[in-house]
């Protein structure tokens, strides 16, 4: 008599088979490539807690983004690092700022490649928060201002978008900033570009090694008013429910890897794409282990990568990405 484990067990009997059963499958088209593009010339500058990865300035950046194409990578995030920054993150909206200079020279040499800008402040800020703070001299009390902050988050995407951005991606957790950027977008005859939300992300301790390659740590206090508390669920799809009315074409999640049940709510409970933000903590975590010998990183990368896109993640939002790209060339 045949029981049902046995039924499981003829169908993982060679790798043949495995692969013709294998219910979940990780491809190329799946990634998206984050790149930290800075001011100056004849930089290519690794940053120290997360091996492999590099701030590029405009002259740098060509040979890093013919790679990418060439490994059939379809999509790359832009962060951008200024050589000047203030109070209200002017550069982040500049014609001519880092950003916008990186989409133009991104699309002039590859016009197919999917540019998506990161819509934020703290990268541009003098006091490294995601929006307008304001000041109160009597407590010594320091409040990021939602709506100042998102008519600076506007002007930012459209700027994105007049420099050529295929994809804008608001990453600040205002209260709105899905509906303010829709509008901007809109009235500025950007009907045609897409917005793919961060609507769920944590205030985490993963983020840890982003802000050294960002420059972007607070310089006071925290972002656990406008981020989402890591012990929340629920909470999640409020945030994701409310940006999805506001106009969101894809919604992500942030951080992924310790948040796999959140993506697969948010994949239960909304039709959209959804992306998972493979964040830099846990590329450094791997990083760090393979290099001490630990762990098989090729493995382990591609464990994870399954993992996403098991949970329901239609995209993945990872440094690991030409590592990736380049194992599946070979598999």
């Amino acid at each position: 008599m045949n029981y049902p484990i046995a039924r499981h067990r003829r169908l993982r009997g060679s790798r043949s088979i495995r692969n013709l059963v294998r219910e979940t499958h990780v491809s190329v088209h799946d990634l998206i490539y984050p790149i930290f593009v800075t001011e100056g010339s004849g930089i290519k500058e690794e940053i120290s807690s997360m091996p492999g990865v590099y701030r590029y300035s405009l002259d740098q950046l060509d040979s890093e983004i013919a790679e990418v194409a060439e490994l059939g990578i379809q999509a790359v995030l832009l962060f951008g690092i200024p050589e000047h920054k203030d109070e209200h993150g002017s550069e982040a909206y500049g014609d001519h700022s880092i950003v916008q200079e990186a989409i133009r020279r991104i699309k002039r040499a590859q016009p197919d490649l999917l540019v998506i800008a990161d819509t934020c402040l703290c990268e541009f800020t003098s006091h490294g928060h995601c929006g307008v703070v304001h000041r109160d001299e009597a407590t010594n009390r320091a409040d990021v201002l939602n709506d100042a902050s998102l008519t600076l988050l506007v002007r930012t995407a459209v700027s994105q978008a007049q420099a050529g951005a295929d994809i804008i991606a608001p990453s600040n957790m205002m209260d709105g900033f899905v509906h303010a950027i829709r509008g901007g977008l809109d009235e500025a005859g950007f009907e045609h570009v897409p917005i793919m939300s961060y609507a769920v992300k944590y205030a985490s301790a993963f983020y840890g090694p982003f802000r050294e390659a960002a420059q972007s740590a607070p310089q006071f206090g925290d972002r656990k008013s406008y981020q989402m508390d890591p012990a929340n669920a629920r909470e999640a799809l409020r945030e994701a429910e409310s940006d999805v009315a506001e106009g969101a074409d894809i919604v992500m999640v942030k951080p992924g890897l310790a948040y796999m049940d959140i993506i697969k709510s948010v994949r239960d409970n909304f039709d959209l794409p959804v992306a998972a933000y493979n964040v830099s903590g846990e590329y450094s975590m791997v990083k760090a282990a393979a290099n001490n010998g630990w762990i098989d990183e090729r493995a382990v990368v591609m464990e994870m990568m399954t993992g996403f896109k098991r949970a329901g993640a239609d995209m993945i939002l990872t440094y690991h990405a030409k590592d990736v790209a380049r194992w599946l060339k070979d598999s």
